[in-house]
């Protein structure tokens, strides 16, 4: 298995981060543009144990997975959903997002994702896998948050 984790300020509040994360299909869409259907299967009352049936665009192909909440806490200052999913029956995958506020118009933004092989022919693949898209993910994430931030200022002058 290999784990990746990554951290970045984000100047803007804690919920604007949130919302591209648990919002709908279209706030989701800024930071994982692959993604193009999010449905609930099953909801919980708590989030954590709640299935999402995702369809995500590889090039011409779309690939279909069910992505759980393991991990969920939503409060004023901290913030966290781990997912869980299987990708094309070959890597059991996890996402962890950890929010915390450090005033009111900066977020920490932590996020940690692992990659564990089911075949032992890619083993060796993960050998060599490094942390950029790790990198790329947490960079676009805080410039769709910043520019929802900045573009909600205007739309409130």
């Amino acid at each position: 298995m290999k784990e990746w984790t990554r951290e970045i300020e984000i100047d803007a509040p804690i919920d604007y981060i949130w919302d591209l994360l648990e919002g709908p299909l279209e706030k989701m869409q800024k930071i994982m543009p692959q993604v193009v259907d999010h449905q609930p299967v099953k909801l919980t009352e708590e989030s954590v144990g709640s299935i999402y049936r995702q369809k995500y665009k590889e090039g011409k192909r779309i690939e279909e997975y069910d992505v759980e909440t393991l991990d969920y806490l939503n409060t004023s200052e901290k913030k966290k959903l781990k997912v869980g999913f299987t990708l094309a029956k070959m890597f059991e995958i996890t996402a962890l997002y950890e929010l915390n506020s450090l005033n009111e118009n900066k977020t920490l933004f932590k996020y940690t994702c692992t990659n564990r092989p089911l075949k032992s022919f890619l083993k060796l693949f993960m050998f060599f896998a490094s942390d950029r898209i790790v990198v790329q993910f947490c960079e676009r994430v805080k410039e769709a948050a910043e520019d929802e931030f900045e573009n909600s200022k205007f739309i409130l002058k």
